[in-house]
């Protein structure tokens, strides 16, 4: 299997450190506001990437950390007069819906930045003494980015060629010894939550955050680092700065990057009116469809999002699930059990399109080709099976199909609508079960409309309902 390496800039075969374990970290997002659909494009490209490693055998250890410290979840807390601490829990436990919405598996840890303030604290010590930090006169702690002399080797970025290209703009009071110094920890300011340390009561500074994280979870080196190409400089060049100054080793064998998604062509930005969130996408469509247009690119391709791409997602993700559909009836009504005769050298001929997929996504996790070779396997089930095909051949095909969807984190199975008649009356019955003070059937009927992603909630004007 080969993987593109930013560190080299080019793609190399995959040797995991530990033979059949995977060791992974994932940037997470910083949890201010509900996700757009920038943050989900590492989240659904990645679940997937660690999906099809469990798939070939691998044990893959993945943590995705969530930032629950920082100047914009700050901003929040004061423009709402609640605290860092409510905003960071309630967009953590929004995002994790929106996640589980995409299909994207919950990480083996979701560490968060506030609970390992030790470990910074103690990472941060550390540097000090090997002289990569410094602190100043007011309790701010620095990197001495040139005394790490492969600053640059993620990003290609030279510091002499930056600092040519760079204005030098002096802050009054700043004790910095080189503008390209980064903290690692900074005082507090009135009204910012902060923990005490040997420098000053503060808080950490962002890169040092992952750094540590990553250290915890998953050990001094770790085979995958990944998030978005925005993250390649400074903050991952920054993380590769301190990790492998404190540690000692090489911090990641492998660099992964998803491309930029612009919207309509432009880049996503709230002044432009072409912001969206994750959640605000559900309202129009099922988010298996925003999955499956994430993955119908290659993750390092900058990737156009619009409303025609999105229906035209939509049509072909529909077409899977009408095979998937198809092959079910068949195999439910299919009036002969086992093999017929020829139906096995048709299987074997199906396999092909299974071994295209997994040549896909051994080159470079290529999802797009993954995803046409789904396509040839429809085409084939749609001519290859019918009402005389046998119980064991047509389960076989549709087998395949939903292992290739299920690596992919695509659902095939489509979920039933109810009407709106058919809640009324299950409400209907509730009430009825609560006047004859059978809870137990009032409570079943909940949680029966519950799980059809139906929500009940009982008013002065009576029993008011909404999809989920």
């Amino acid at each position: 299997m080969k993987i593109y390496n930013t560190l080299s800039k080019k793609k190399e075969e995959f040797v995991p450190i530990e033979e059949g374990k995977v060791r992974m970290y994932v940037c997470g997002p910083t949890v201010y506001n509900y996700i757009h659909i920038g943050n989900a494009r590492p989240m659904i490209v990645f679940d997937t990437v660690r999906r099809y490693l469990e798939f070939i055998g691998y044990d893959v250890n993945y943590v995705s950390n969530f930032t629950d410290v920082d100047d914009k979840i700050i901003k929040k807390a004061i423009e709402e007069g609640s605290t860092a601490e409510e905003v960071s829990k309630r967009y953590i436990a929004e995002c994790k819906k929106d996640m589980a919405d995409m299909n994207v598996m919950p990480a083996t840890t979701h560490p968060l930045a506030t609970e390992e303030i030790g470990g910074m604290i103690q990472m941060i010590s550390t540097l000090i003494e090997k002289g990569y930090a410094y602190v100043v006169s007011d309790g701010t702690v620095y990197y001495r980015t040139r005394k790490f002399a492969d600053y640059g080797k993620l990003s290609h970025k030279n510091l002499d060629d930056l600092e040519a290209g760079h204005r030098s703009i002096k802050v009054v009071g700043d004790e910095k010894e080189d503008d390209f110094d980064f903290v690692l920890w900074k005082p507090k300011k009135d009204g910012e939550p902060y923990w005490e340390s040997p420098w000053c009561d503060g808080r950490p500074g962002w890169h040092i955050e992952c750094s540590v994280m990553a250290k915890h979870y998953l050990g001094d080196e770790i085979d995958i680092h990944a998030g978005g190409e925005d993250l390649i400089f400074p903050h991952h060049e920054n993380e590769i700065a301190q990790s492998e100054a404190a540690n000692g080793v090489e911090f990641s064998k492998y660099w992964m990057h998803n491309g930029f998604l612009n919207i309509d062509n432009k880049k996503m930005s709230k002044s432009l009116g072409n912001f969206f969130t994750v959640r605000e996408i559900g309202e129009k469509y099922d988010l298996q469809v925003l999955r499956f247009f994430m993955l119908q690119a290659h993750y390092r391709s900058p990737l156009n999002f619009s409303a025609e791409l999105m229906e035209a997602a939509k049509n072909g993700l529909e077409r899977i699930r009408t095979a998937a559909s198809n092959l079910q009836f068949l195999a439910d009504h299919a009036e002969a059990e086992a093999f017929l005769d020829g139906e096995e050298a048709k299987l074997a001929e199906a396999k092909n399109y299974v071994d295209k997929f997994k040549a896909a996504m051994e080159d470079d996790f290529n999802t797009a080709d993954a995803i046409s070779s789904i396509f040839e396997l429809v085409k084939y089930a749609n001519q290859n099976a019918d009402g005389s095909s046998s119980k064991a051949y047509v389960q076989a095909l549709l087998d395949e199909l939903k292992t290739l969807c299920d690596v992919l984190g695509i659902i095939v199975e489509t979920k039933e609508e109810m009407l709106d008649s058919d809640i009324e009356a299950m409400i209907e019955e509730r009430q009825q079960a609560r006047k004859n003070r059978d809870f137990a059937r009032a409570d079943a009927i909940r949680d029966e409309l519950l799980a059809k992603g139906i929500v009940l909630e009982d008013t002065r004007e009576g029993v008011k309902w909404k999809k989920a």
